[in-house]
């Protein structure tokens, strides 16, 4: 029986149809809520207004505060002025992975429920209850800030979603299929198996993997035509909420292993990254997860998928090989000092973290 495992299934209320948007009202009458902070971003705001219908009931107060861009402890300190000034009971947060992190997180610092309205599907943010916090300069803090506070509600619209830019979609299917690859080698150790949430988060891994691998190539192709096939929906709704369970019922040994430890490190390490979006360094570093474990023959299963949905094979491949091995050495100290890295069925020593970079290398290029 595992003594340290926290359960948070997700939001308390969720809904992802045409016209779901429109029971925003219903849930903020249940929570009481009167004064209403909206944090938004700026293009993905103008597109979501007309959707966005329930801003002009005079039933409620409506605040506006449009965020810098990234998920900040600055940011989160502007936020929770606004919510000071104003009295704000409830905040809404418009927008993608980066914005919902922050509302998320001054929600909980300011003790007001929250309720999110995301705009594209590319991570698993606006189901979780942690928040990714990086510099105002782009740059990550390499922490994660956890709390008990859950979304209110979960409610979007996919005619909203597919109008999103599909890189950030395909990101968000690389980020997804980690999942699974940092999920199943944990939970197949024997330790595990005899735990039941852990067992609904190897089963929910496995679902976005197959499905992924099965379908995006129709939806990827469906959102750039912007037909709203079952395809699209099934796996955009996998991308931001049913992977958001994988962590929800899974925690600490269904989070995260060797590929975000690596996204983290170079995040920080090596500023050209940013020009990469979350998904896209993550799917590197899946495969940098599988040279670590030395399975080269998943890394040839995956490669036709990469190339088909054109994403980062390697260091080089991205142009972010470090010249400088002392800049190497730091991301390894990065990746070594997270524990979720120790929890795979492997020796993990800086040693095998620094090879792992340079093998893959090798192998891709």
């Amino acid at each position: 029986m595992l003594t340290d495992l926290t359960v948070k299934p997700g939001p308390q209320f969720y809904r992802y149809h045409i016209g779901a948007i429109d029971y925003v009202p219903d849930v903020l009458e249940d929570f009481k809520a009167k004064n209403i902070l909206v944090v938004h971003g700026d293009v993905s705001f103008k597109k979501a207004k007309p959707k966005l219908s329930f801003l002009e009931n005079n039933q409620f107060n409506f605040f506006f505060h449009q965020y810098t861009g990234e998920c900040s402890y600055y940011g989160m300190e502007q936020v929770i002025k606004v919510i000071e000034t104003n009295q704000i009971d409830f905040i809404i947060g418009v927008g993608g992975g980066k914005l919902v992190d922050l509302v998320g997180l001054s929600a909980y610092k300011a003790n007001v429920n929250f309720g999110v309205i995301p705009t594209l599907a590319s991570n698993c943010a606006p189901w979780t209850a942690l928040s990714v916090m990086y510099k105002e300069s782009g740059e990550s803090e390499s922490v994660l800030e956890y709390y008990y506070r859950q979304a209110s509600f979960f409610i979007t619209d996919p005619e909203l979603i597919i109008d999103a830019p599909v890189d950030y979609f395909i990101a968000g299917l690389a980020d997804t299929i980690a999942k699974w690859y940092e999920t199943i080698t944990i939970l197949e150790q024997d330790e595990y198996k005899k735990e039941p949430f852990l067992d609904i988060a190897k089963h929910v891994s496995t679902l976005c993997k197959d499905d992924i691998m099965a379908y995006s190539s129709q939806a990827i192709q469906d959102m750039k035509e912007q037909h709203l096939s079952d395809e699209f929906v099934r796996l955009s709704e996998i991308v931001f909420a049913i992977a958001g369970m994988v962590g929800g019922f899974g925690d600490r040994y269904a989070r995260s292993a060797a590929a975000h430890a690596i996204h983290d490190a170079i995040a920080q390490c090596i500023p050209e990254s940013h020009r990469f979006l979350h998904g896209e360094k993550v799917a590197y570093g899946i495969l940098y997860q599988l040279a670590l474990e030395k399975n080269w023959e998943e890394i040839d299963y995956l490669l036709p998928f990469y190339s088909e949905m054109n994403l980062p094979l390697s260091l080089t491949t991205m142009e972010l090989l470090p010249t400088d091995t002392k800049v190497v050495d730091e991301i390894v100290d990065i990746i070594y000092s997270m524990d979720e890295v120790h929890l795979l069925p492997i020796e993990i020593t800086k040693a095998n973290l620094k090879e792992a970079i340079y093998e893959l290398e090798d192998y891709i290029n």
